[in-house]
């Protein structure tokens, strides 16, 4: 064999590699490309349960009226809520702060505020009671 010869039969090898290549490459874009179309969806497909599930909501500080005591922060997002928290007097705020999110039970809310576990008991249901009428009646806009 002479040196053009296999010159012609390496060449004939590599454009026959490079197609087998090029060919299988084609095969499994295609193949991907099928995959694809049958385990995707649009987005316009699915219900709105699932596009809750794929939203997120940016939350910064100013979003919120921050409320504190002893060290504890109630974050209210809610204006008329916040409105009508704010018109409660600061021992009540105290009292419903502890209680909601620092989850402590009425007496040792009392040894922080100074209270019976009885008073405390009283003052957490009356203000709750008196928010819920706020609320209910003028939206806590106006304090009594």
């Amino acid at each position: 064999m002479n040196e053009y010869t296999f010159d012609y039969v390496e060449r004939n090898r590599l454009d026959a590699f490079c197609k087998t290549v090029l060919r299988n490459a084609a095969i499994n874009y295609l193949s991907e490309l099928a995959r694809r179309r049958d385990r995707e969806k649009p987005l316009d497909t699915l219900p709105q349960a699932e596009m809750d599930k794929l939203c997120t909501l940016d939350e910064y500080p100013s979003d919120s009226f921050k409320f504190s005591a002893f060290g504890y922060d109630l974050h209210i997002r809610d204006e008329l809520v916040a409105g009508a928290f704010a018109s409660l007097p600061e021992q009540e705020q105290q009292i419903l702060i502890l209680h909601c999110v620092a989850a402590m039970a009425d007496g040792e809310i009392g040894g922080l505020v100074g209270m019976s576990r009885n008073a405390v008991q009283r003052h957490h249901t009356k203000t709750l009671n008196e928010l819920r009428q706020r609320l209910e009646n003028n939206g806590g806009r106006n304090a009594k």
